[in-house]
């Protein structure tokens, strides 16, 4: 008889008879009816023994069928039905001892096979406030360091330029094009500066996307662009500016064309530098000519025997690469034409004309050194001129000073034969022998005054 021979279905008439021949405890019910009755009387399942016992609820299963063969072995069989019996309340002792009466002596123990134990159900994730809240200061700290890290690459590294239009750096238009888009890209909020000889700088700010566009004026000829860029957070400024040179071709047959920027027409200036300059094209020089027209409005009258003032003889400039060009004029009180004049290379010519009026203000002296050294003292204004001081000062051969008073300039050289003297615009030359000292007051109108002051 095997061991699943004990092991009766519940409910038949075998079950219900009484057990016989069983030696001792002959009248008691089988094992696995006793702990089936201990479960049921404590309302405990399968499911929940096997959660508290921490034995499978197979093996569970088994002990209450009697069928032990389904266990791993005697081992094994021993110390489940004692754990077991224990936990339902039965005698322990008394239970693995029916287990040996109920269990033929013949039937061989299966080869042990050890038993997986039952694995905890793992844990999930708890969210406490103290993870939380390490959570969020990890990514607090993270954002900062990543901000810091930015802002460093930032200040270490200076922007980036670029110049997409004209898409190269050398460019020639058509003959009638007078303006052109520039186009480029730098940094966010970067401001772009493009220079160009004689004319003003453009300033423009890139846009959020780092874009940026200006249009520029071209003249006939090579214009010359320089475009830099600077970030104004950090102050600094592109590597590597871009230089840009774009041509308008010209007939050679076309007349030049010409602007004057200084001096504007009908000017009047309070001393005899007159700036002249402005911009030709198709031009190889410009000459500038002047003419004495008369006396300014309240200038004294001139003697009669006073000669006309003389006109500075006429001066050439060459007009540079991008047709700039600039010259200066030194001229004496009263009104006065210019004449400027840009002469093509097959000699065609544009003239405009300036209108300038000079009007002294006090006294205007220039004293020229040529030929030797002199010592020279001045007093402006009857006060002892800080140029020269209350000693003196020796002037070397081929200076020349310039003294400015309200009223008066009076002048003290050791040398009056290499002294010579400029007064408001009218050269007055030497007043005066070589190696022989002398004092003059120069007080307009009035004419120059020897006079004995030391």
């Amino acid at each position: 008889m095997t061991t699943r021979n004990h092991a009766r279905p519940a409910g038949t008439e075998q079950d219900r008879e009484p057990i016989r021949d069983r030696g001792p405890g002959v009248g008691v019910d089988p094992l696995g009816e006793r702990l089936v009755a201990a479960r049921e009387a404590k309302g405990i399942d399968l499911l929940r023994a096997e959660r508290e016992t921490k034995i499978r609820r197979a093996y569970l299963a088994a002990l209450e069928r009697g069928d032990y063969a389904s266990l791993p072995g005697g081992v094994y069989v021993r110390g489940f039905l004692r754990n077991y019996a224990q936990y339902l309340g039965v005698d322990p002792d008394e239970a693995v001892a029916q287990w040996h009466r109920e269990t033929p002596a013949e039937v061989p123990e299966p080869a042990i096979v050890v038993p997986r134990p039952l694995l905890a159900p793992r844990k999930g994730l708890v969210l406490t406030s103290g993870v939380v809240a390490g959570v969020v200061v990890t990514l607090v700290v993270l954002a900062i360091l990543a901000y810091i890290g930015f802002q460093l690459v930032r200040y270490i590294e200076p922007p980036t330029l670029t110049v997409v239009q004209p898409p190269t750096a050398v460019t020639e238009v058509a003959e009638d094009t007078t303006t052109y888009a520039l186009r480029g890209t730098t940094i966010t909020g970067g401001l772009v500066t493009i220079e160009a000889p004689g004319r003003d700088p453009l300033n423009i700010t890139a846009a959020g996307d780092g874009t940026w566009l200006v249009t520029v004026e071209l003249r006939r000829g090579k214009n010359q662009f320089d475009v830099s860029a600077v970030d104004p957070k950090t102050g600094k400024a592109a590597e590597h500016p871009v230089r840009l040179l774009i041509t308008v071709p010209f007939s050679p047959v076309v007349a030049p064309t010409l602007t004057v920027d200084s001096p504007p027409d009908g000017a009047t200036f309070q001393n005899g530098a007159i700036p002249v300059a402005g911009h030709a094209t198709d031009a190889t020089t410009v000459n500038v000519a002047v003419a004495y027209v008369g006396r300014a409005p309240g200038e004294a009258p001139a003697a009669s025997a006073a000669p006309t003032p003389a006109s500075p003889a006429p001066i050439d400039v060459t007009p540079a690469d991008d047709g700039s060009f600039a010259t200066n004029l030194d001229l004496t009180a009263g009104r006065w034409t210019l004449t400027i004049a840009a002469k093509s290379g097959q000699g065609r010519t544009t003239t405009l004309t300036r209108n300038v009026t000079v009007v002294y203000q006090g006294v205007n002296l220039v004293v020229d050194v040529k030929g030797g050294r002199a010592w020279l003292k001045v007093w402006v204004d009857g006060v002892v001129s800080k140029t020269t001081g209350s000693g003196g000062l020796v002037v070397n051969d081929g200076r020349t000073l310039t003294f400015s008073g309200l009223t008066s300039v009076e002048v003290r050289t050791g040398n009056a034969g290499v002294t010579s003297f400029t007064l408001n615009g009218t050269s007055l030359g030497l007043l005066g022998k070589g190696g022989s000292p002398e004092t003059w007051l120069f007080k307009p109108p009035d004419p120059p005054k020897r006079t004995d002051r030391a």
